[in-house]
């Protein structure tokens, strides 16, 4: 057997193999979630959000809703230099994203049952 018909053969399997995957995870909740950085996004959105007073006179202050706050929570770039993930008794997340054309972080205590908004950062740089 020649080299290009291998190519064709294995090329004609894979695609069959794509086409039945999709068929099948088509409309399914799946996730690749396998990178440290989403495990822990996914953790914290998966957990009840409780707003601490200084975040909340910040969301007011500067009129942000939580939907936007719940977007950098979901899509958020994780800042791991500043994060202390095993502080006792629960770990705390910077976690930067943009609201309005500006560089926001959003500090995190992550625990077992709940996600404390412990504080809103504007970042300038």
């Amino acid at each position: 057997m020649k080299l290009i018909q291998r190519i064709g053969y294995y090329l004609g399997g894979f695609s069959i193999g794509l086409v039945i995957l999709a068929f099948f995870l088509n409309g399914k909740k799946t996730s690749c979630s396998y990178g440290p950085e989403a495990r822990v996004l996914k953790n914290i959105n998966s957990k009840k959000f409780v707003y601490s007073q200084k975040a909340t006179l910040y969301m007011v202050e500067k009129m942000i809703d939580s939907s936007k706050i719940s977007q950098i929570l979901k899509k958020g770039d994780l800042n791991f230099s500043e994060s202390n993930p095993r502080q006792e008794p629960c770990g705390v997340y910077f976690i930067e994203g943009l609201i309005n054309d500006k560089n926001i972080s959003i500090k995190v205590e992550n625990c077992d049952s709940i996600a404390t908004i412990l504080d809103i950062i504007d970042k300038r740089f």
